[in-house]
């Protein structure tokens, strides 16, 4: 059984920065089936974005286009974590983040980040 756990959010102001990390526990083929989505306020599960991920292929990376240039998804297999680097944060990335194992079910329980002055 396969559990990913966020961690990593917090309040930052306009312009900073935060790491979040998924940690895997369980068995998966590749870290590179885990996706990073975002909620944002006021929405639904099923209106989750896709922030970061390997898409098409090893090396493939996808990164929303609200996100190019300021956020890099990076993974550590020894530690079998996931990372997601955000710099440069702006006030409507305030959202909570999770971790998706793609082709499966399994979500993490999401951390919540929140920029603001």
């Amino acid at each position: 059984q396969v559990e990913l756990v966020e961690s990593g959010g917090g309040l930052v102001q306009p312009g900073g920065s935060l790491r979040l990390s998924c940690a895997v526990s369980g068995t998966i083929f590749s870290l590179d089936a885990i996706a990073w989505y975002r909620q944002f306020p006021g929405t639904s599960g099923d209106q989750r974005e896709l922030v970061a991920g390997v898409m098409g292929g090893v090396g493939n990376i996808h990164i929303a286009d609200s996100a190019k240039g300021r956020f890099t998804l990076s993974k550590d297999n020894a530690k079998n974590t996931v990372y997601l680097q955000m710099n440069n944060l702006k006030p409507e990335d305030t959202a909570v983040y999770y971790c998706h194992e793609g082709g499966s079910v399994n979500w993490g329980q999401g951390t919540r980040v929140t920029v603001s002055s």
